[in-house]
């Protein structure tokens, strides 16, 4: 049977809507709940695209369907389904921090996953069919699909601009409908699909002019900080922005007031502020004009003004702005403010336009290996609110400002005596401040420091402050340190002549245990056996194992466990515990949506014909075991890429859209010459490839994270042509070769069935695998088990000769 060019054009729309419904979800996902949920997100469309194969692998009803017309009814459903699965999420009362001790949650989030995977389920029936109708022309097909799907990737990094997050959902929707528009051929259809794309254009030509249909407006949970600042009376959101990577709100509230490390010395009035909060939460203080200027003098990070008069000022993502003032109003001659996100810059307003301040729209990275300057001062804004460190909220998020490498790219910014200033939160057994510690020492170390000499740290009731001097402080600088400590009541932890008796003196604890954490982490050797032994991991963060907020060790488990809904622990006291619920939750209704059909229909009278083509010989068992490997590969090579890559492209909205467009566009070039390429050979080569790409990456990136975004975003479009082509390639020519040849074309259904499910445990299981191992390792991985799906084209061909 040979497609027409209605039927691409549609599955080419339909693949697009797809794309740009799932890359949309994880903003959504972001803003609405946690970062925890965006990376379901890929678990959620796998799952979709396995149960749709698994329903036609155990259908008798595909092979008498009309293509075009299955086409349009499906582009229909799933332009109908992304609006229903927006509404059921928007709309639901989910409670994510509530799931360790409320059963109902759990029903919720499985809720969620259904309701979530059914667009993808739709889209996946779709191009299952086109591939079981017309197995000869698998190529083509897959093909269209990617390339459809690549140009969804772009969509989604533009569209957001123009409409929000939620006019994405109404563009997915629309342009799924066109697609069923373009095949539908009964009129029933061809009606119900124009006016789903007539309520689809209403909605964004209101956006386009402010104001789109308030049934589509998005929900936040009541624990991110935007719906927290909104409880107080009078309260007001004054400003909403979206770009493709964010959602930026300015709330008004009598209720905001956060200025971390101040010190409970400063008896003044304190400045009037707005807060800013990014994807609804991580306020920071946005300060109107008039304000006392002897406040900032009670800040943590004036001693490194005071230390550093008339000083060369370089602010690391400051937020609303706070530390720009800072640095101005306590004498800083030029302050250089990088801040990654324009939409901040413009809602912040006037601390960016004060003269002598030089904006700098880049993510810090890439402006420290850019950049040949050298700053007097280099400071680190503390631009999240403070989290328990047992709730592990965080512990997800990959954060590429607290690496080893992050901060010796900074130091080598500093003037010989520069200092480098960086604050975090108090926790209680200590851990980010000494995270941060580990962190600066094992980077001063790498340089060839002296760190005990190089290093001050103090702390007030609710934040650390490390400065970090480039070369050995003076008997005068410490000195002066100390007079300010005494004068702001700040404690010190550490000072490289430091004495037992000076700590724990203003904000006193029962023991100093900063001070005694800091000395036993600075004086252990080796290091690893004392991250070995403490209660929490505080191993210095890597840009290979970014995540700063993951303090989780095995040996807290059984505390957590016996906790449970007696202490306030969101997702259990670890999100290790969520990403291992969520491996569960993927295994099951990968099991109940993908394989337990196949039970369910053997031991039902369906046609013989369909009893015959479930029948599974061993060398079938191989074929499909085959797809299972693929599956699990492609999913463990494409997660750490999309996380390691959020480094080298400065957001993870771009690096999804990016990563995704390359390889998806690659592999459909792969896809389209699979079954003239030799499968074996193109195995082995992507094997080399993924191996080596672990040494590739690092070196790449030295040399050209201080490159502009466009060029960057182009690197990497050409660094992983030759991965996605050769990733294109396994499974059109697995059923080419493993199935079609052998008068097993019955089993594409099921193959695609088995290589959804095993993507779905795999998009899960290389989120778990990086927080323990880092992407390198899942990257490997990956590789190996594209190897032994080698083995088993190897054995199977050895089984036929047999």
């Amino acid at each position: 049977m040979t497609l027409s060019r209605s039927d691409r054009l549609s599955l080419f729309l339909l693949s697009a809507a797809t794309l740009t419904f799932e890359i949309n979800l994880t903003r959504v996902f972001s803003v609405a709940q946690f970062y925890h949920f965006a990376f379901l997100v890929v678990s959620l469309a796998l799952l979709g695209f396995g149960a749709a194969g698994s329903y036609l692998a155990f259908s008798s009803r595909p092979s008498r369907w009309q293509p075009s017309q299955a086409l349009a009814g499906l582009s229909f459903a799933a332009g109908l389904s992304i609006l229903g699965a927006y509404a059921l999420v928007n709309w639901l009362p989910f409670d994510s921090f509530s799931i360790a001790w409320d059963a109902r949650q759990v029903l919720l989030l499985i809720l969620n996953c259904l309701g979530l995977s059914a667009p993808f389920f739709f889209s996946g029936l779709a191009v299952g069919l086109l591939l079981s109708v017309a197995p000869g022309q698998a190529g083509r097909t897959y093909a269209t699909n990617l390339i459809g799907s690549a140009c969804g990737c772009a969509i989604a990094l533009l569209a957001p601009i123009f409409v929000g997050g939620e006019g994405v959902v109404a563009l997915s929707s629309g342009l799924a409908a066109f697609g069923g528009l373009v095949s539908a051929r009964s009129r029933s259809l061809q009606i119900g699909a124009l006016a789903l794309l007539c309520i689809t254009t209403l909605d964004l030509s209101l956006r386009l002019v402010g104001g789109p249909l308030p049934w589509l407006s998005l929900r936040l949970s009541p624990y991110k900080g935007l719906s927290y600042a909104l409880q107080y009376p009078g309260a007001e959101v004054i400003s909403q922005r979206w770009n493709s990577f964010s959602r930026v709100d300015v709330v008004r509230s009598p209720g905001v007031r956060s200025f971390p490390g101040l010190s409970y010395r400063y008896q003044g009035q304190l400045p009037a502020e707005d807060g800013l909060l990014v994807d609804g939460d991580e306020l920071s203080p946005v300060l109107h004009p008039e304000y006392a200027r002897d406040f900032f003098g009670y800040l943590p990070a004036a001693i490194a003004f005071q230390l550093r008069p008339q000083s060369l000022a370089l602010i690391l993502e400051p937020r609303g702005g706070l530390d720009v003032l800072t640095a101005l109003e306590l004498g800083a001659q030029q302050v250089t403010a990088v801040e990654s996100n324009p939409l901040i810059v413009q809602a912040a307003g006037s601390a960016y336009q004060k003269p002598g301040v030089t904006v700098k729209n880049e993510t810090g990275r890439s402006f420290l290996r850019r950049s040949r300057q050298r700053f007097d001062v280099i400071l680190l804004s503390l631009a999240s609110s403070y989290h328990p460190v047992r709730s592990g909220a965080y512990s997800l998020a990959e954060d590429y400002r607290y690496t080893v490498e992050a901060f010796q790219d900074a130091y080598h910014r500093l003037e010989p005596d520069g200092l480098l200033v960086a604050s975090r939160w108090i926790q209680s057994p200590p851990s980010e401040e000494l995270r941060l510690f580990a962190l600066v020492i094992t980077a001063v170390e790498n340089l060839g420091g002296n760190p005990p000499q190089q290093v001050v740290a103090l702390r007030g009731y609710n934040t650390a402050t490390l400065l970090l001097k480039k070369s050995p402080y003076t008997a005068a600088e410490l000195g002066a340190i100390r007079a300010f400590a005494r004068a702001r009541a700040f404690d010190l932890i550490y000072a490289p002549d430091i004495q037992a008796e000076e700590t724990n003196r203003y904000n006193r604890l029962s023991e100093p245990v900063y001070y005694q954490e800091f000395i036993s982490l600075l004086n252990a050797s080796p290091r690893n056996a004392y991250y070995a032994a403490y209660t929490y991991d505080v191993s210095p963060p890597t840009d290979d194992k970014p995540f700063f907020g993951h303090f989780f060790k095995w040996s807290q488990a059984g505390e957590v466990w016996a906790e449970l809904g007696k202490t306030w622990q969101p997702f259990g006291g670890a999100s290790y515990f969520v990403v291992l619920a969520l491996l569960g939750v993927a295994t099951l209704l990968s099991a109940l949506l993908v394989l337990l059909p196949a039970a369910a229909l053997r031991k039902s009278s369906v046609s013989p014909a369909t009893v015959a083509h479930t029948t599974l010989s061993a060398g079938d068992g191989l074929a499909l075991g085959y797809f299972g490997l693929i599956g699990l590969a492609f999913l463990l090579v494409e997660m750490p890429l999309l996380q390691r890559f959020i480094l080298y492209l400065g957001s993870p909205a771009h690096a999804m859209a990016v990563i995704l467009f390359a390889l998806l566009l690659f592999s459909s070039l792969g896809s389209r010459v699979s079954q003239r390429a030799p499968l074996r050979a193109s195995l082995l080569a992507l094997v080399l490839l993924l191996l080596c790409l672990p040494w590739i990456l690092p070196s790449i990136f030295d040399r050209t994270l201080g490159w502009a975004l466009i060029y960057r975003m182009g690197v990497t479009t050409i660094l992983l042509a030759p991965i996605g082509f050769l990733m294109g390639m396994p499974f059109p020519g697995g059923i080419s070769r493993l199935l079609e040849r052998r008068g097993r074309a019955s089993l594409v259904p099921w193959a695609w069935a088995v290589n959804g499910a095993a993507s779905v445990i795999a998009s899960v299981l290389a989120a778990l695998l990086a927080l323990s191992f880092g992407f390198s390792w899942v990257l490997r991985l990956g590789a190996l088990l594209y190897l032994c799906a080698e083995v088993v084209i190897i054995t199977l061909s050895r089984y036929r000769r047999g």
